[in-house]
């Protein structure tokens, strides 16, 4: 077994739009408000800051 196996995220959430914002939750222990964006061919995308994953729910 590989010891670079990727590590789950730390935090999933399902969304129902594309365009989502992440300030890590945390007030002021959180990082600045990001917008991401998912791509529909992947269907998910990660926070840069807090490795949050969104994921696009199926419609």
């Amino acid at each position: 077994m590989s010891n670079t196996a990727k590590m789950p995220p730390p935090e999933t959430e399902v969304v129902t739009t594309k365009r989502v914002a992440c300030d890590g939750g945390e007030g002021a222990l959180g990082h600045p408000r990001v917008w991401l964006l998912i791509d529909e061919s992947q269907g998910w995308v990660e926070c840069g800051y807090c490795d949050k994953r969104f994921i696009l729910k199926e419609q």
